[in-house]
């Protein structure tokens, strides 16, 4: 007779896994702060629009510092690819059935990261449940919601934002043709994260872009000008 698992043994495991996480993502961030490496690591669904928004982040950025990405997807190197375009290298991370990146598969590229990189961005699968659990040694977090997605996607996922230090709302060039409301949008994100920081952007128009690149650039001088230790 198959018995069913205990809930209590896959509540224990889950635990022991996310410690075991959370220690090595301490590590790499003491790593990164050795380095004066700022580490960004962007979420969302499907089709937000993450590696357009950071193929046009990485090309704007690469006149002034050395960039570079560690990019995640269940299966194919065509996000990495298309990240290549910025002239910035981007290493894929096939992670097969995992719906997320972790903190060993970020130290497992480290002796592929450059020690004078000045900014290493992480895009994370696809998945708005498991990459909020996963600390990955990343200075912050940014989550995207498209305005395609609908204004109460942040309601659905409140754990995701809970998580984030910035939300990035992008495609607000087909905001007119969905009936997007942006103040809808917020009020959910508020009632999850309340000082969570919004900032809509636009790859197509360059709407938001600039203001995108400045909280970057703040972060990196904070970060650099912090001591190590």
């Amino acid at each position: 007779m198959t018995t069913a698992p205990s809930s209590a043994r896959i509540v224990e495991v889950r635990q022991n896994v996310l410690k075991k996480n959370d220690l090595l993502a301490r590590e790499l961030r003491q790593k990164f702060a050795e380095r004066g490496l700022l580490v960004i690591n962007l979420v969302s669904s499907p089709g937000a629009g993450k590696s357009t928004l950071l193929r046009e982040t990485m090309r704007r950025l690469s006149a002034k510092h050395k960039v570079m990405a560690l990019v995640g997807d269940l299966a194919t190197d065509n996000d990495a690819q298309l990240l290549a375009q910025s002239g910035a290298p981007a290493i894929q991370i096939v992670t097969g059935t995992i719906c997320h990146l972790d903190a060993e598969m970020i130290e497992a590229k480290l002796p592929e990261v450059p020690a004078d990189l000045d900014i290493l961005f992480i895009e994370n699968v696809g998945n708005l449940v498991c990459p909020s659990s996963y600390d990955l040694g990343e200075d912050f977090r940014a989550v995207l919601f498209s305005t395609t997605e609908g204004e109460d996607k942040p309601a659905k996922y409140p754990t995701i934002v809970n998580s984030a230090d910035i939300a990035l709302i992008t495609k607000m060039d087909l905001a007119p043709y969905t009936d997007f409301n942006l103040d809808k949008m917020s009020g959910y994100l508020r009632d999850a994260r309340p000082d969570i920081q919004i900032l809509p952007v636009s790859t197509k128009s360059g709407d938001g872009l600039e203001a995108w690149l400045a909280v970057i650039e703040t972060a990196l001088e904070r970060k650099q000008a912090a001591p190590s230790a």
